[in-house]
């Protein structure tokens, strides 16, 4: 069965089998080992070698002679009940390492040093010899590993074995059964996100799921959430947007069929001033598709854009000349405030053009008379910043996040004609953001509105002294 928590639970299960044996054998070898030394060193502290050899260091001052020493004699303590088994004597002989007092050896009949010196383990498993209460010399004695041991010996050695391996199985059972936990603990939350994904793939949008297990999976849980969010936000602005189009759609196509209608039934004449009237209708239905139009291919990035450096202050003169004739009749100052030496930007000069006129459109048409719209710019670092402010009636708190979306219109009172499409402010949004640029808007109701927004400065020799474009 190919589940996540059945190949987890197996490789606790490997894991845990390959760890029991190593730790179990490892301890099996070194118990044998310790426990041989064990009887070995307590065979030579009863049978009297120390003290010959401390005798025979007292007399002498030296070690030379010491190794015919190093035997145990027939019949002594510890000696009778392993010399059955470890052979006496001569066996005893060949398993003790005799050094001086710095750890230099001076008798090894066996070789089983293998150096000229002991190392600090074995100066501290030997046993010291004592000469007037100073240390002389150490004796290491090392049993034999393959002689056999009392029988009392190897029945506590086996116990011991026993015991050990028993140890690592209920070990290795307990880790078993806290892996097979562990395993389902971290497959659940997994479990939960395909379930919810399948709910997602059915059109569910509103399917969350719980967060649960290692951080890992609970920040895999929280971006689920996160994009399942994004998706219904998503298919809520998509309904909307059909539902604003079609709203926008409606007026025109109203006007147009009412004016046919009424011409059919001879209501009203078929006359030069009722098709202009049809006509008018058509340019403002033609005028939303090309909106639309423009919008979708900005935020696809398909928008053609040309970017070469532009002027700034020529640019927002233009601008002021060709609203000037609209602001004087409404009542309303337009001006601009801008150093005539602020650098190049990177722009399409017609993209940057329709940017500029969108937001003054929408400063003049929501400044009553007697107040002011000022074009500002500024260099800021490595951009420019470009500011259109208003006197007007503001925007208030509520409204300022939703100002650049589709078809959103501050005051719901305008009618298209009057406040335009709802479409501008997103157009001049996805604009500025393919230009690498940053937009926003500061207001506060009855105070006048600031939309502003940076583009970069363009590189001084992508133009050098070639003439700018004005836009």
């Amino acid at each position: 069965m190919n589940r996540l928590w059945l190949h987890l639970t197996l490789g606790f299960a490997l894991v845990t089998l390959v760890g029991t044996l190593t730790v179990a054998l490892l301890t099996n070898v070194r118990a044998d080992a310790t426990f041989r030394g064990y009887l070995a060193q307590s065979q030579v502290a009863e049978s009297g070698v120390l003290e010959r050899l401390a005798a025979h260091y007292a007399a002498q001052g030296a070690w030379v002679g010491a190794e015919a020493l190093l035997t145990i004699p027939h019949g002594s303590g510890m000696g009778q009940g392993m010399g059955q088994g470890m052979g006496q004597g001569a066996m005893l002989r060949s398993s003790l390492v005799l050094a001086d007092a710095d750890g230099r050896i001076v008798a090894d009949p066996a070789g089983l040093a293998g150096r000229p010196t002991l190392n600090a383990s074995e100066r501290t498993e030997a046993l010291p010899i004592l000469v007037a209460g100073r240390t002389v010399g150490y004796l290491l004695a090392r049993a034999p590993g393959n002689s056999a041991l009392p029988a009392a010996a190897q029945r506590f050695l086996d116990t011991l074995n026993r015991s050990l391996w028993t140890a690592g199985l209920v070990a290795g059972g307990v880790s078993l059964a806290l892996g097979l936990f562990i395993a389902r603990g971290l497959a659940a939350p997994l479990g939960r996100l395909a379930t919810g994904a399948r709910r997602i793939a059915q059109g569910h949008l509103a399917e969350r799921v719980q967060g649960g297990g290692p951080a890992e999976v609970q920040t895999v849980a929280t971006a689920f959430n996160e994009m399942a969010a994004a998706l219904e936000a998503g298919e809520a602005q998509r309904r909307q947007m059909v539902a604003d189009i079609a709203h926008e759609l409606r007026t025109p196509l109203t006007v147009i069929q009412g004016n046919l209608r009424a011409i059919l039934d001879e209501v009203y004449p078929l006359s030069t001033a009722e098709v202009a009237t049809i006509y008018e209708a058509t340019l403002g239905l033609r005028r939303l598709v090309d909106d639309l139009r423009t919008l979708s291919l900005a935020e696809a990035g398909r928008l053609d854009m040309q970017p070469q450096p532009v002027a700034v202050a020529p640019l927002l003169a233009r601008e002021v000349a060709l609203f000037a004739d609209l602001a004087s009749a409404e009542g309303v100052t337009l001006q601009m405030d801008a150093p005539p030496d602020l650098p190049a930007v990177l722009a399409d000069p017609e993209r940057l053009a329709q940017v500029l006129h969108n937001l003054v459109s929408n400063a003049l048409r929501h400044t009553p008379a007697g107040g002011a719209v000022t074009l500002q710019a500024q260099h800021v670092a490595a951009q420019v910043r470009f500011t259109v402010a208003d006197t007007g009636v503001g925007i208030a708190a509520a409204d300022l996040p939703h100002v650049f979306e589709r078809f959103y219109r501050v005051d719901r009172g305008r009618s298209r004609e009057a406040g335009g499409s709802g479409l501008g402010l997103a157009i001049t949004s996805q604009i500025i953001r393919l230009h690498s640029g940053t937009i926003g808007v500061t207001s506060t109701a009855g105070q006048g509105a600031h939309f502003w927004f940076t583009l970069p400065v363009a590189p001084v020799s992508s133009y050098g002294s070639q003439e700018l474009a004005q836009a």
